[in-house]
């Protein structure tokens, strides 16, 4: 879906805005773990995406000539891809990874960094990526970042030059959901850049509740991937999404300790 196709009930009034651009899906989605690039592709387009995260160490973009190509199902003139440095554990591989991912893909400078800290947590590992994030702002890229829900963290990221900020909302692939909506709640009063939820979504609500949270958008992957019916989750992600931000902006009632009438009851006969 092209930004001139705006998602369904999100209105050209209130676009996402990254590194300058404007979108109107606030759904980005990524291409692992989908049984073949068929489905991959079935899956984005019921989704509604207009980025789509490619690993560019596991991802064949032409690299592999003998290979099917990520990018005849995903076409570049489409959807946004951005790459991502999966499978990073330190600051020169990551670095590494997205001056290959400029060189493939024809300068291209839009990235996610991810600096893993183990293979059982998949937690970003904070200082390395802080270190990370520094050298490839300084190389002009246009860093979207994973990183902890720490507030004083995201900040720290802002200002040194990141153009979006991807805090977890539970451990990757695992499915939990929101589990620190204070926290993120505290990430999105304290930066002015979008804030993107990135992992631990594992079905529509936990996408809803995050947009309900003020999160600017919601990135997944095995939520839709690991789904027994991958299309149909898609789709239902999409409207989550949509879902959540159109009630965010609506503002939600009040919580009450007690109950209140639904009808009003002033003027009326048997008062």
């Amino acid at each position: 879906m092209s930004a001139t196709h705006p998602t369904p009930g999100t209105g050209t009034d209130d676009p996402l805005i990254i590194a300058g651009k404007a979108y109107s899906s606030r759904l980005l989605v990524g291409t692992g773990k989908y049984k073949d690039f068929e489905e991959t592709r079935e899956a984005i387009e019921a989704s509604g995406a207009q980025i789509v995260t490619v690993a560019i160490r596991r991802t064949n973009l032409g690299q592999d000539v003998g290979s099917p190509n990520l990018l005849d199902y995903l076409p570049p003139e489409r959807y946004t891809l951005l790459p991502n440095t999966a499978g990073c554990y330190d600051v020169d591989s990551a670095v590494r990874t997205c001056r290959l991912a400029r060189e493939m893909l024809d300068d291209h400078r839009l990235v996610k960094l991810e600096v893993l800290g183990d293979q059982k947590t998949l937690y970003p590992n904070i200082t390395e990526t802080l270190k990370a994030a520094e050298i490839l702002c300084r190389e002009g890229f246009e860093v979207m970042v994973y990183t902890t829900d720490d507030p004083l963290m995201a900040k720290r990221l802002e200002e040194i030059g990141c153009v979006a900020i991807m805090p977890l909302a539970a451990p990757i692939g695992s499915g939990l959901g929101i589990q620190n909506r204070y926290t993120l709640r505290e990430i999105v009063e304290t930066i002015s850049v979008p804030v993107i939820v990135d992992a631990g979504v594992g079905t529509a609500s936990d996408a809803s509740i995050a947009m309900e949270l003020g999160c600017d958008a919601v990135l997944m992957n095995t939520a839709i991937a690991e789904a027994r019916q991958p299309i149909v989750m898609a789709e239902a992600m999409r409207h989550a999404v949509v879902a959540g931000r159109l009630a965010y902006r609506a503002g939600r009632m009040p919580r009450r300790t007690h109950a209140s009438a639904s009808s009003p009851l002033d003027g009326t006969f048997f008062t």
